[in-house]
């Protein structure tokens, strides 16, 4: 049993086959999101719903996101990594190709989650097998290589799935998430290392009660979680209501729909590079501080624009990406000093912060939801701005102690 692989060079072709199958496992559970949503009216249409539901499947995707995150890493501890990897990717394939035999808007609801389920194996499970397999200097450049996936897949997803909706059915792409998925999945099969040290022991509920206690007792890394949670809300309500916003309520196609997703997601490209280049020359807490001002201040822009003018979907573009580029920049040390905020095992601390983040985004994109159907762009840009503000109010106490974060 390959129980730890220190090093890239010792696992040979492995070394590139796993990470590169996981990656490719990551991006098509991303797309899986990012891809449907520009075709979300026309399933409503198909199954003669209404656009409420249009967000509706990102929240039960993202619901379903949380709901197992809490097990996974403990029980991959004991079961092994490797099958517990590989059954979340198998169950990925299957509940895509499922979606092609729902009948009504509920059943692909249901499905939605049951896929959601899938994205619990990446960070529990596939990311700590990532850390356990290699030496530090490869782990970082793999992680960067993982991390620039989620980066792409929102830039890349909206617009594809534009276009696909004009060439094939919406169907079609749950076929694509799944081949993308199996093509993975025999991947690794052939290369993912076993990395599990506790295998055989027992399960103790009682012992990750204990755990999970101890982590949200922590002040500082539940402020922090629920920081990481709230500035991104934004961005995730933006992918979920946008469809609607763009197609729906300005009557723009869906090629200019798509097109409008590339200034924002670019500034967050963007944001992450300077970041790469500041990394060694300023503090984590700097980073924070320095990304959150064009945070609070491209929010605040979106809000003013569209309340003044329900139509200035445009100014509320310009303000969001101003907000991208700062998450760019603030949100990676802002995760690093959370999980370092907690002396409780990392993979716990992970899943307690996963699952903090996803009750924020599965409620707060219902919320927003409903501030665009009560108050249109206005609305819905004041509750971004709120989500700003709130997440200024909890890194104001996060970096209360001018100790933290304060080393490069």
């Amino acid at each position: 049993m390959q129980n730890r692989l220190s090093s890239g060079k010792r696992l040979g072709r492995q070394a590139l086959l796993f990470p590169l199958c996981l990656v490719l496992y990551e991006f098509s559970t991303y797309i899986g999101n990012d891809m449907i949503q520009p075709g979300m009216l026309a399933v409503v249409e198909e199954y003669q719903a209404g656009i409420e539901w249009v967000p509706t499947s990102m929240t039960a995707y993202m619901a379903g996101g949380m709901f197992i995150q809490w097990l996974l890493g403990p029980l991959s501890d004991r079961l092994g990594r490797r099958p517990v990897m590989l059954t979340g990717v198998v169950w990925f394939i299957v509940t895509c190709m499922a979606t092609l035999l729902a009948q009504n808007i509920e059943q692909f609801t249901v499905l939605r989650f049951l896929q959601g389920i899938s994205l619990c194996f990446i960070g529990a499970v596939g990311y700590a097998a990532i850390q356990e397999s290699y030496e530090e200097a490869v782990c970082i450049k793999i992680t960067a290589l993982m991390a620039n996936v989620a980066l792409i897949a929102p830039l890349f997803g909206p617009l594809a799935g534009a276009a696909w909706v004009h060439i094939a059915p919406w169907e079609t792409m749950f076929v694509l998430f799944a081949l993308l998925s199996a093509i993975a999945f025999f991947g690794l099969q052939r290369a993912m290392p076993e990395t599990a040290t506790r295998l055989g022991e027992k399960l103790s509920l009682r012992e990750l009660g204990h755990d999970y206690k101890l982590v949200l007792k922590n002040p500082l890394f539940v402020a922090g979680a629920l920081a990481t949670g709230f500035v991104s809300l934004p961005l995730l309500a933006w992918i979920a209501q946008s469809p609607i916003i763009i197609i729906s309520g300005e009557h723009a196609s869906s090629y200019e729909y798509g097109i409008l997703q590339i200034p924002i997601f670019s500034a967050l490209i963007m944001g992450n590079l300077v970041l790469a280049r500041l990394t060694s020359r300023r503090t984590v807490r700097s980073l924070i501080i320095t990304g959150s001002w064009p945070i609070i201040g491209g929010l605040l822009v979106s809000a003013v624009a569209t309340v003044i003018s329900s139509h200035a979907y445009l100014w509320m573009t310009l303000g969001l990406s101003l907000y991208a580029f700062g998450i760019g920049l603030a949100n990676a040390g802002l995760v690093r000093l959370t999980l370092f905020a907690s002396e409780v095992s990392k993979g716990t601390v992970s899943a307690a912060m996963g699952m903090l983040q996803m009750l924020i985004f599965t409620t707060g994109i219902e919320l927003s939801k409903h501030a665009y159907l009560l108050g249109g762009n206005g609305l819905f840009s004041l509750f971004n701005l709120a989500s700003g503000a709130l997440y200024g109010g909890l890194i104001m106490f996060f970096l209360r102690n001018k100790k933290t974060g304060n080393s490069q």
